[in-house]
């Protein structure tokens, strides 16, 4: 096991916060992590594992024993006719895709983003879109935890339940996950059309937009009633993926290259913000491809942002994005970031932000180094007065009093962890204000 002392600095993707633990260490495997979960106990110092930094707040940061998965990335198994893949904790998404695909199976659904470890992103909740499929924490049917005491359990809905439904989105506060079993299918392809069309047209339709298509996103440009929209639909085929040349103009180049240099002049001229995202907005064209699912799925993101995103009941989502249009239509805000709007269907996790609910996602983004406080604070106002629930691993200024009104079984949970973890060894500030 590699281990370090207190020369490390560690710090989130997005730069919104850093950790100094007293100590680091990259375990090998399930038996190093309980040995060092055991060990920094006997010390008296909290344990936290961090994924790649993709979350936004600071829900892995730690002064104690920091531990990194950067070894614990086995497939340890894939078997196609069961529908399952048990994969460890430190694997990127992006590789477990990669995997799948050898083995002809996929993820039924992921979110936008691949570059997060596989525990990170099912631990703080990540999602994609989807009419039938959920978030990746829905797809999970097994968990490899430490516990607390260093010993190691095996959870599922038939084997610890109380455990495996409180920790699905466990935000490591119930112990350390060192490995996962998640459902897969048949590989599969997605035709995706994405086209620009008028906000006030997107609400109007927005029923039938969601209930025609398997996966539907759109997102709106502040300061314009202009958005672009993304249908992606299981089919048959042939595969008719992006010529190289179009993918990297549109993926690489314009989404990345010049919308960060269009970001940088925006953040040090702010009232082109508005004329700017005219012209961007209008300038998108229309197009149409046919991939694998997991490459339609996912996107490079380079240009760094800080990001909040609520979880809102789907019938509201109409009446939110208007409210949210006209707080930007005031003018006290310059916002050069799209406005993304996701959908994903009920489901049974405890503690994910679509438990129980047909939900609508809204995430604000603001460019790294411009002002987004009193942004961010007027839409969460907005969000919030209809019950919305953050998303775990984004900004919020929500505690324990707010989210146990959202949050129907989080007292269940809260008492599954005064069993496994009651002298909070995997504790830190951001689960004292959210867990209390």
């Amino acid at each position: 096991m590699s281990r370090r002392m207190t020369d490390v600095l560690w710090t989130t993707w997005a730069g919104t916060h850093q950790a100094r633990p007293r100590r680091t260490a990259a375990p090998n495997s399930t038996e190093e992590v309980a040995a060092a979960v055991s060990s920094a106990a006997a010390e008296g110092l909290p344990v936290r594992m961090v994924g790649s930094g993709h979350s936004f707040t600071d829900v892995a940061v730690t002064d104690g024993l920091l531990l990194s998965p950067t070894s614990l990335t086995a497939v340890r198994s894939v078997d196609p006719a069961a529908g399952t893949v048990t994969v460890e904790a430190g694997l990127p998404l992006c590789d477990l895709n990669d995997a799948l695909a050898e083995h002809g199976v996929a993820l039924a659904n992921m979110g936008d983003i691949a570059v997060q470890t596989v525990a990170g992103a099912v631990q703080t909740g990540t999602h994609g879109t989807g009419r039938d499929a959920g978030g990746l924490a829905s797809q999970v049917v097994g968990l490899e935890m430490v516990l607390a005491d260093g010993s190691v359990v095996e959870c599922s809905a038939d084997r610890e339940p109380e455990l495996f439904h409180a920790a699905r989105v466990g935000l490591g506060a119930f112990g350390v996950v060192t490995a996962l079993t998640l459902a897969v299918r048949p590989a599969f392809l997605l035709h995706a059309r994405e086209e620009p069309m008028p906000l006030d047209e997107v609400l109007e339709r927005l029923p039938q937009l969601r209930a025609d298509n398997d996966h539907f996103e759109f997102f709106w440009f502040p300061h314009t009633n202009n958005t672009n929209t993304k249908r992606n639909n299981i089919t048959e085929g042939p595969a008719r993926p992006l010529s190289d040349f179009k993918a990297w103009l549109d993926d690489d180049f314009l989404s990345n290259t010049v919308f960060d240099r269009v970001n940088r002049l925006c953040r040090r001229f702010p009232a082109l913000v508005p004329g700017v995202n005219r012209i961007s907005s209008r300038a998108l064209s229309a197009r149409a491809y046919t991939d694998a699912s997991y490459k339609v799925f996912a996107s490079v993101r380079d240009v760094r942002f800080v990001e909040m995103e609520y979880a809102i009941p789907a019938e509201h989502v109409v009446d939110v994005l208007r409210e949210a249009r006209s707080i930007v239509d005031r003018g006290d805000h310059r916002v050069s970031f799209p406005v993304e709007v996701r959908f994903a269907p009920a489901d049974d996790v405890w503690l994910s932000t679509a438990h129980e609910r047909e939900t609508a996602y809204v995430a604000v983004h603001m460019y790294q180094g411009m002002p987004y406080e009193s942004y961010f604070a007027d839409l969460e106002a907005v969000f919030t007065s209809v019950g919305g629930r953050p998303h775990w691993g984004k900004m919020h200024t929500r505690d324990r009093a707010y989210l146990e009104k959202v949050y129907p079984r989080l007292g269940e949970a809260l008492a599954v962890r005064d069993r496994v973890d009651p002298h909070r060894r995997f504790g830190n500030a951001y689960l004292d204000r959210v867990f209390g």
